[in-house]
Protein backbone atom coordinates (compact mmCIF):
# COMPACT_ATOMS: atom_id res chain seq x y z
CA UNK A 1 0.00 0.00 0.00
CA UNK A 2 2.77 2.45 0.84
CA UNK A 3 4.40 1.74 -2.45
CA UNK A 4 1.01 2.52 -4.27
CA UNK A 5 0.59 5.85 -2.26
CA UNK A 6 4.05 6.43 -3.31
CA UNK A 7 3.43 6.13 -6.92
CA UNK A 8 0.39 8.47 -6.91
CA UNK A 9 1.88 11.08 -4.55
CA UNK A 10 4.61 11.23 -7.25
CA UNK A 11 2.40 11.57 -10.18
CA UNK A 12 1.26 14.05 -8.70
CA UNK A 13 4.01 16.32 -8.44
CA UNK A 14 4.57 15.75 -12.30
CA UNK A 15 3.66 18.70 -13.81
CA UNK A 16 1.66 17.05 -16.37
CA UNK A 17 -0.31 16.24 -12.96
CA UNK A 18 -1.51 20.02 -13.27
CA UNK A 19 -3.91 18.92 -16.68
CA UNK A 20 -5.64 16.91 -13.92
CA UNK A 21 -5.47 18.55 -10.52
CA UNK A 22 -9.39 19.75 -9.72
CA UNK A 23 -10.27 18.49 -13.00
CA UNK A 24 -13.87 17.83 -12.10
CA UNK A 25 -14.24 21.71 -11.42
CA UNK A 26 -12.40 23.00 -14.73
CA UNK A 27 -16.24 24.30 -15.49
CA UNK A 28 -17.19 25.30 -12.05
CA UNK A 29 -19.06 28.81 -11.55
CA UNK A 30 -16.99 29.68 -8.48
CA UNK A 31 -15.20 32.51 -7.70
CA UNK A 32 -11.95 31.68 -9.38
CA UNK A 33 -14.32 30.86 -12.64
CA UNK A 34 -15.95 33.49 -12.70
CA UNK A 35 -13.14 35.75 -12.42
CA UNK A 36 -11.45 34.06 -14.90
CA UNK A 37 -14.72 34.34 -17.30
CA UNK A 38 -15.09 37.96 -17.34
CA UNK A 39 -11.50 38.78 -17.61
CA UNK A 40 -11.08 35.85 -20.35
CA UNK A 41 -14.28 36.43 -22.37
CA UNK A 42 -13.80 40.04 -23.63
CA UNK A 43 -10.20 39.91 -23.90
CA UNK A 44 -10.66 36.56 -26.33
CA UNK A 45 -13.32 38.98 -28.08
CA UNK A 46 -10.98 41.44 -28.41
CA UNK A 47 -8.12 39.40 -29.62
CA UNK A 48 -10.45 37.96 -32.06
CA UNK A 49 -11.74 41.10 -33.45
CA UNK A 50 -8.44 42.08 -34.85
CA UNK A 51 -7.80 38.37 -36.87
CA UNK A 52 -11.15 38.38 -38.41
CA UNK A 53 -10.51 41.90 -39.50
CA UNK A 54 -7.37 40.67 -41.32
CA UNK A 55 -9.72 37.72 -42.47
CA UNK A 56 -11.79 40.29 -44.13
CA UNK A 57 -9.55 42.03 -45.34
CA UNK A 58 -7.95 39.01 -47.13
CA UNK A 59 -11.14 37.78 -48.52
CA UNK A 60 -11.73 41.66 -50.04
CA UNK A 61 -7.56 41.50 -51.41
CA UNK A 62 -8.48 38.01 -52.55
CA UNK A 63 -10.92 38.66 -55.22
CA UNK A 64 -8.77 41.70 -56.68
CA UNK A 65 -6.56 38.76 -57.52
CA UNK A 66 -3.93 36.54 -56.76
CA UNK A 67 -1.03 38.08 -57.26
CA UNK A 68 -2.27 40.66 -54.61
CA UNK A 69 -2.80 38.63 -52.47
CA UNK A 70 0.49 37.08 -51.94
CA UNK A 71 1.90 40.46 -51.94
CA UNK A 72 -0.07 41.31 -48.78
CA UNK A 73 0.88 37.68 -47.53
CA UNK A 74 4.24 38.62 -47.56
CA UNK A 75 4.00 42.05 -46.24
CA UNK A 76 2.02 41.07 -43.34
CA UNK A 77 4.21 38.41 -42.49
CA UNK A 78 7.23 41.00 -42.38
CA UNK A 79 5.38 43.69 -39.90
CA UNK A 80 4.33 40.93 -37.91
CA UNK A 81 8.01 39.86 -37.18
CA UNK A 82 9.21 43.32 -36.70
CA UNK A 83 6.29 44.39 -34.38
CA UNK A 84 6.05 41.14 -32.50
CA UNK A 85 9.88 41.23 -31.83
CA UNK A 86 9.31 45.11 -30.83
CA UNK A 87 5.62 45.04 -28.72
CA UNK A 88 5.43 41.33 -27.22
CA UNK A 89 7.67 41.11 -24.59
CA UNK A 90 6.65 44.65 -23.62
CA UNK A 91 3.17 44.12 -23.66
CA UNK A 92 3.42 40.83 -21.52
CA UNK A 93 5.44 42.27 -18.70
CA UNK A 94 2.96 45.56 -18.23
CA UNK A 95 0.44 43.44 -18.12
CA UNK A 96 2.08 42.13 -15.03
CA UNK A 97 3.56 45.25 -13.66
CA UNK A 98 0.19 46.75 -13.74
CA UNK A 99 -1.57 44.18 -11.76
CA UNK A 100 1.23 43.92 -9.16
CA UNK A 101 1.09 47.63 -8.49
CA UNK A 102 -2.47 47.82 -8.64
CA UNK A 103 -3.05 45.35 -6.74
CA UNK A 104 -0.88 47.32 -3.89
CA UNK A 105 -2.71 50.60 -4.13
CA UNK A 106 -5.42 49.21 -1.60
CA UNK A 107 -3.03 48.33 1.10
CA UNK A 108 -1.63 51.78 1.43
CA UNK A 109 -5.35 53.51 1.32
CA UNK A 110 -6.04 50.77 4.38
CA UNK A 111 -3.33 52.12 5.82
CA UNK A 112 -5.17 55.74 6.01
CA UNK A 113 -8.22 54.22 6.97
CA UNK A 114 -6.38 52.76 9.99
CA UNK A 115 -4.64 55.63 11.18
CA UNK A 116 -7.80 58.07 10.82
CA UNK A 117 -9.73 54.91 12.94
CA UNK A 118 -6.60 55.33 15.37
CA UNK A 119 -6.66 58.95 15.81
CA UNK A 120 -10.49 58.90 16.52
CA UNK A 121 -10.28 56.43 18.92
CA UNK A 122 -8.24 58.40 21.45
CA UNK A 123 -10.34 61.35 20.79
CA UNK A 124 -7.19 63.02 19.19
CA UNK A 125 -9.34 64.26 16.44
CA UNK A 126 -11.67 67.05 18.87
CA UNK A 127 -9.12 67.98 20.77
CA UNK A 128 -7.76 69.64 17.12
CA UNK A 129 -11.24 70.88 16.22
CA UNK A 130 -10.83 72.64 19.58
CA UNK A 131 -7.61 74.18 18.48
CA UNK A 132 -6.04 72.05 21.60
CA UNK A 133 -3.26 70.41 19.08
CA UNK A 134 -1.33 71.22 16.01
CA UNK A 135 -1.77 67.55 14.90
CA UNK A 136 -0.05 63.81 15.78
CA UNK A 137 1.30 61.38 13.52
CA UNK A 138 0.41 57.85 13.86
CA UNK A 139 2.32 54.80 12.00
CA UNK A 140 3.44 57.87 9.51
CA UNK A 141 0.06 59.31 8.76
CA UNK A 142 -1.21 62.58 9.74
CA UNK A 143 -4.14 62.59 12.08
CA UNK A 144 -4.62 66.52 11.23
CA UNK A 145 -6.55 65.80 8.56
CA UNK A 146 -8.42 62.98 6.53
CA UNK A 147 -5.97 61.94 3.80
CA UNK A 148 -7.34 64.26 0.39
CA UNK A 149 -8.11 62.56 -2.65
CA UNK A 150 -6.43 65.15 -4.76
CA UNK A 151 -7.43 63.30 -7.89
CA UNK A 152 -9.37 59.98 -8.68
CA UNK A 153 -6.50 59.12 -11.34
CA UNK A 154 -4.25 56.45 -10.26
CA UNK A 155 -0.37 57.21 -10.43
CA UNK A 156 0.91 53.83 -11.89
CA UNK A 157 4.71 54.13 -12.93
CA UNK A 158 4.97 51.07 -14.43
CA UNK A 159 2.18 52.60 -16.91
CA UNK A 160 4.20 55.62 -17.81
CA UNK A 161 7.42 53.74 -18.47
CA UNK A 162 5.14 51.35 -20.63
CA UNK A 163 4.00 54.28 -22.81
CA UNK A 164 7.76 55.72 -23.06
CA UNK A 165 8.76 52.56 -24.71
CA UNK A 166 6.17 51.67 -26.71
CA UNK A 167 6.01 55.23 -28.39
CA UNK A 168 9.78 55.05 -29.17
CA UNK A 169 9.80 51.42 -30.74
CA UNK A 170 6.86 52.62 -32.84
CA UNK A 171 8.75 55.57 -34.50
CA UNK A 172 11.79 53.17 -34.80
CA UNK A 173 9.53 50.38 -36.29
CA UNK A 174 8.44 52.90 -39.15
CA UNK A 175 11.83 54.56 -39.86
CA UNK A 176 13.03 50.92 -39.94
CA UNK A 177 10.01 49.43 -41.97
CA UNK A 178 10.50 52.35 -44.82
CA UNK A 179 13.91 52.21 -44.97
CA UNK A 180 14.68 48.49 -45.29
CA UNK A 181 11.29 47.72 -47.17
CA UNK A 182 12.89 46.41 -50.50
CA UNK A 183 16.04 44.30 -48.59
CA UNK A 184 13.26 42.92 -46.57
CA UNK A 185 10.77 41.88 -49.32
CA UNK A 186 13.95 40.80 -51.21
CA UNK A 187 14.66 38.43 -48.29
CA UNK A 188 11.21 37.02 -48.02
CA UNK A 189 11.79 35.13 -51.44
CA UNK A 190 10.37 38.73 -53.07
CA UNK A 191 12.51 38.97 -56.40
CA UNK A 192 13.09 41.93 -58.63
CA UNK A 193 11.13 41.04 -61.77
CA UNK A 194 8.10 39.63 -59.22
CA UNK A 195 5.14 40.50 -60.33
CA UNK A 196 4.14 40.72 -56.27
CA UNK A 197 6.96 43.25 -55.15
CA UNK A 198 5.60 46.39 -56.13
CA UNK A 199 1.75 45.62 -54.78
CA UNK A 200 3.92 44.39 -51.85
CA UNK A 201 6.17 47.06 -51.18
CA UNK A 202 3.28 49.78 -51.34
CA UNK A 203 1.24 47.91 -49.07
CA UNK A 204 4.04 47.55 -46.52
CA UNK A 205 5.65 51.07 -46.79
CA UNK A 206 2.03 52.33 -46.23
CA UNK A 207 1.47 50.07 -43.23
CA UNK A 208 4.74 50.77 -41.54
CA UNK A 209 3.12 54.46 -40.75
CA UNK A 210 0.69 53.07 -38.48
CA UNK A 211 3.38 50.89 -36.05
CA UNK A 212 3.15 53.67 -33.53
CA UNK A 213 -0.35 53.70 -33.25
CA UNK A 214 0.01 49.76 -33.33
CA UNK A 215 2.47 49.60 -30.37
CA UNK A 216 0.84 52.38 -28.01
CA UNK A 217 -2.59 50.54 -28.61
CA UNK A 218 -0.92 47.16 -27.41
CA UNK A 219 0.96 48.59 -24.39
CA UNK A 220 -2.86 50.35 -23.50
CA UNK A 221 -4.64 47.02 -24.06
CA UNK A 222 -1.32 45.26 -21.90
CA UNK A 223 -2.28 48.20 -19.00
CA UNK A 224 -6.20 47.86 -18.84
CA UNK A 225 -5.95 44.00 -18.91
CA UNK A 226 -3.42 44.80 -15.81
CA UNK A 227 -6.15 46.17 -14.37
CA UNK A 228 -8.24 43.20 -15.14
CA UNK A 229 -10.78 45.72 -17.64
CA UNK A 230 -10.92 43.56 -20.71
CA UNK A 231 -14.16 45.52 -21.65
CA UNK A 232 -12.50 48.84 -22.58
CA UNK A 233 -10.17 47.33 -25.25
CA UNK A 234 -13.04 45.42 -26.45
CA UNK A 235 -14.67 48.35 -27.78
CA UNK A 236 -11.95 50.30 -28.88
CA UNK A 237 -11.07 47.45 -30.80
CA UNK A 238 -14.48 47.12 -31.85
CA UNK A 239 -15.20 50.33 -33.18
CA UNK A 240 -11.86 50.20 -34.80
CA UNK A 241 -11.69 47.07 -37.16
CA UNK A 242 -15.48 47.83 -38.26
CA UNK A 243 -14.17 51.47 -39.42
CA UNK A 244 -11.15 49.19 -40.88
CA UNK A 245 -14.01 46.93 -42.83
CA UNK A 246 -16.14 49.56 -44.25
CA UNK A 247 -12.98 51.64 -45.41
CA UNK A 248 -11.70 48.70 -47.05
CA UNK A 249 -14.43 47.94 -48.92
CA UNK A 250 -14.53 51.95 -49.45
CA UNK A 251 -11.38 52.50 -50.89
CA UNK A 252 -10.67 48.52 -52.50
CA UNK A 253 -13.71 48.17 -54.54
CA UNK A 254 -15.55 51.98 -55.01
CA UNK A 255 -12.15 53.93 -55.11
CA UNK A 256 -10.64 51.06 -56.84
CA UNK A 257 -7.18 52.03 -54.71
CA UNK A 258 -6.30 48.13 -54.53
CA UNK A 259 -3.56 47.28 -52.03
CA UNK A 260 -3.19 51.16 -51.54
CA UNK A 261 -6.38 50.80 -50.06
CA UNK A 262 -6.09 48.48 -47.51
CA UNK A 263 -3.35 49.89 -46.41
CA UNK A 264 -4.71 53.43 -45.87
CA UNK A 265 -7.35 51.79 -44.10
CA UNK A 266 -5.69 49.25 -41.78
CA UNK A 267 -3.72 52.54 -40.65
CA UNK A 268 -6.66 54.85 -40.01
CA UNK A 269 -8.24 51.99 -38.16
CA UNK A 270 -5.56 51.94 -35.61
CA UNK A 271 -4.75 55.36 -34.82
CA UNK A 272 -8.78 55.25 -34.09
CA UNK A 273 -8.27 53.08 -31.36
CA UNK A 274 -5.09 54.25 -29.98
CA UNK A 275 -7.19 57.41 -29.41
CA UNK A 276 -10.28 55.73 -28.18
CA UNK A 277 -7.89 53.80 -25.14
CA UNK A 278 -5.79 56.52 -24.53
CA UNK A 279 -8.52 58.93 -24.10
CA UNK A 280 -9.97 56.26 -21.56
CA UNK A 281 -6.83 55.37 -20.02
CA UNK A 282 -6.16 59.40 -18.94
CA UNK A 283 -9.36 59.45 -17.51
CA UNK A 284 -7.89 56.57 -14.82
CA UNK A 285 -4.10 57.27 -14.67
CA UNK A 286 -2.25 59.70 -14.27
CA UNK A 287 0.43 58.77 -16.85
CA UNK A 288 2.52 61.92 -16.26
CA UNK A 289 5.61 60.61 -13.86
CA UNK A 290 6.54 63.21 -11.11
CA UNK A 291 9.93 63.01 -12.34
CA UNK A 292 12.38 60.71 -14.93
CA UNK A 293 13.38 59.14 -12.08
CA UNK A 294 10.05 57.65 -11.35
CA UNK A 295 10.20 55.89 -14.47
CA UNK A 296 10.88 51.75 -14.05
CA UNK A 297 12.69 51.38 -17.42
CA UNK A 298 15.43 49.10 -16.07
CA UNK A 299 12.84 46.82 -14.84
CA UNK A 300 11.13 46.45 -18.40
CA UNK A 301 14.78 45.89 -19.98
CA UNK A 302 15.07 43.08 -17.46
CA UNK A 303 12.53 41.46 -17.63
CA UNK A 304 11.99 41.91 -21.47
CA UNK A 305 15.23 40.60 -22.58
CA UNK A 306 13.65 37.15 -21.86
CA UNK A 307 10.63 37.40 -23.72
CA UNK A 308 12.31 38.96 -26.32
CA UNK A 309 14.23 35.70 -26.97
CA UNK A 310 11.44 33.81 -26.64
CA UNK A 311 8.94 35.80 -29.30
CA UNK A 312 12.21 36.20 -31.75
CA UNK A 313 12.05 31.76 -32.10
CA UNK A 314 8.35 31.71 -32.10
CA UNK A 315 7.73 34.40 -34.74
CA UNK A 316 10.85 33.03 -36.71
CA UNK A 317 9.10 29.94 -37.79
CA UNK A 318 6.49 31.80 -38.99
CA UNK A 319 8.93 34.04 -40.85
CA UNK A 320 10.73 31.14 -42.27
CA UNK A 321 7.24 29.42 -43.38
CA UNK A 322 6.22 32.78 -45.51
CA UNK A 323 9.74 33.01 -46.91
CA UNK A 324 9.75 29.58 -48.05
CA UNK A 325 5.96 29.88 -49.64
CA UNK A 326 6.97 32.94 -51.04
CA UNK A 327 9.70 31.45 -53.07
CA UNK A 328 7.82 28.53 -54.27
CA UNK A 329 5.86 31.34 -56.02
CA UNK A 330 2.66 33.46 -56.19
CA UNK A 331 -0.20 30.71 -55.45
CA UNK A 332 2.11 29.07 -52.56
CA UNK A 333 2.27 32.10 -50.73
CA UNK A 334 -1.59 32.94 -51.63
CA UNK A 335 -2.79 29.90 -50.14
CA UNK A 336 -0.62 30.28 -47.01
CA UNK A 337 -1.70 33.39 -46.28
CA UNK A 338 -5.41 32.23 -46.21
CA UNK A 339 -4.15 29.20 -43.95
CA UNK A 340 -2.14 31.74 -41.69
CA UNK A 341 -5.07 34.10 -41.02
CA UNK A 342 -7.49 31.19 -40.22
CA UNK A 343 -4.70 29.39 -38.14
CA UNK A 344 -4.31 32.99 -36.21
CA UNK A 345 -7.70 33.86 -35.91
CA UNK A 346 -8.20 30.80 -34.51
CA UNK A 347 -5.05 30.21 -32.21
CA UNK A 348 -5.43 34.04 -30.70
CA UNK A 349 -9.02 32.40 -29.16
CA UNK A 350 -6.63 30.61 -26.52
CA UNK A 351 -4.96 34.10 -25.36
CA UNK A 352 -7.98 35.62 -23.72
CA UNK A 353 -7.72 32.76 -20.98
CA UNK A 354 -3.63 33.24 -21.02
CA UNK A 355 -4.16 36.87 -20.22
CA UNK A 356 -6.65 36.28 -17.75
CA UNK A 357 -4.46 33.70 -16.06
CA UNK A 358 -1.84 36.25 -16.07
CA UNK A 359 -3.55 39.03 -14.77
CA UNK A 360 -5.00 36.89 -11.89
CA UNK A 361 -1.55 35.06 -11.37
CA UNK A 362 0.28 38.34 -10.83
CA UNK A 363 -2.19 40.08 -8.19
CA UNK A 364 -1.89 36.36 -5.90
CA UNK A 365 2.01 36.28 -6.17
CA UNK A 366 1.88 40.25 -4.88
CA UNK A 367 -0.77 38.77 -1.89
CA UNK A 368 1.48 35.87 -1.63
CA UNK A 369 -1.86 33.35 -2.10
CA UNK A 370 0.61 30.80 -3.14
CA UNK A 371 -2.91 28.14 -2.86
CA UNK A 372 -4.78 30.29 -5.20
CA UNK A 373 -1.50 30.49 -7.99
CA UNK A 374 -1.96 26.73 -8.11
CA UNK A 375 -5.64 26.60 -8.20
CA UNK A 376 -5.34 29.61 -11.29
CA UNK A 377 -3.29 27.52 -13.20
CA UNK A 378 -4.59 24.11 -13.13
CA UNK A 379 -7.92 25.96 -14.28
CA UNK A 380 -6.51 28.22 -17.05
CA UNK A 381 -4.43 24.83 -18.67
CA UNK A 382 -7.63 22.27 -18.56
CA UNK A 383 -10.00 25.18 -19.94
CA UNK A 384 -7.18 25.67 -23.19
CA UNK A 385 -7.10 21.93 -23.43
CA UNK A 386 -10.86 22.02 -24.11
CA UNK A 387 -10.62 25.06 -25.81
CA UNK A 388 -7.81 23.23 -29.01
CA UNK A 389 -9.72 20.50 -28.63
CA UNK A 390 -13.15 22.32 -29.44
CA UNK A 391 -11.13 24.13 -31.95
CA UNK A 392 -9.79 20.90 -33.81
CA UNK A 393 -13.37 19.88 -34.40
CA UNK A 394 -14.76 22.99 -35.69
CA UNK A 395 -12.09 23.63 -38.06
CA UNK A 396 -11.44 19.93 -39.47
CA UNK A 397 -15.23 20.40 -40.44
CA UNK A 398 -16.22 23.91 -41.17
CA UNK A 399 -12.93 24.72 -43.49
CA UNK A 400 -13.45 22.24 -46.27
CA UNK A 401 -17.13 24.50 -47.65
CA UNK A 402 -15.61 27.94 -46.49
CA UNK A 403 -12.41 28.44 -48.15
CA UNK A 404 -14.13 30.18 -51.30
CA UNK A 405 -14.82 33.17 -48.87
CA UNK A 406 -11.31 34.11 -49.77
CA UNK A 407 -10.31 33.26 -53.25
CA UNK A 408 -11.98 31.96 -56.32
CA UNK A 409 -8.63 30.81 -57.90
CA UNK A 410 -8.95 27.11 -57.96
CA UNK A 411 -4.87 26.09 -58.14
CA UNK A 412 -5.10 28.08 -54.79
CA UNK A 413 -7.92 26.51 -52.59
CA UNK A 414 -6.28 23.56 -53.97
CA UNK A 415 -3.67 24.27 -51.60
CA UNK A 416 -5.48 25.80 -48.75
CA UNK A 417 -7.23 21.42 -48.25
CA UNK A 418 -3.72 20.85 -48.16
CA UNK A 419 -3.30 22.77 -45.34
CA UNK A 420 -6.42 22.04 -43.47
CA UNK A 421 -5.23 19.21 -40.86
CA UNK A 422 -2.27 21.54 -40.05
CA UNK A 423 -4.30 24.26 -39.33
CA UNK A 424 -6.82 21.99 -37.54
CA UNK A 425 -4.14 19.37 -35.81
CA UNK A 426 -1.45 22.23 -34.30
CA UNK A 427 -4.89 23.94 -32.05
CA UNK A 428 -4.87 21.44 -28.50
CA UNK A 429 -0.73 21.96 -28.71
CA UNK A 430 -1.09 26.06 -29.36
CA UNK A 431 -3.56 26.15 -27.29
Amino acid sequence: MEAVRGLFSSIGEMPISVFFRGARSVFKEDELGMDIMQIAIPATLTLAADPIASLIDTAFIGHIGPVELAAVGVSIAVFNQVSKITIFPLVSITTSFIAEEDSMIPTRIDRHKYASIFCIWNGLRSQQRNGSGNGTSVNGTSCEKEPRIKSKRKHIPSASSAMVIGSVLGLLQTLSLIITARPMLSYMGVISDSPMLKPAKQYLTLRSLGAPAVLLSLVMQGIFRGFKDTKTPLYATVVGDAANVILDYAFIFVLRMGVTGAAIAHVISQYLISFILLWKLTRQVNLVPPSIKDLKFKRFFKSGFLLLVRVIAVTFCVTLAASLAARHGMTSMAAFQVCLQIWLASSLLADGLAIAGQAILAGAFAAEDYGKVTATASRVLQLCLVLGLGLLAVLETVLPFTSRLFTNDDKVLRLIRVGIPFIALTQPLNA
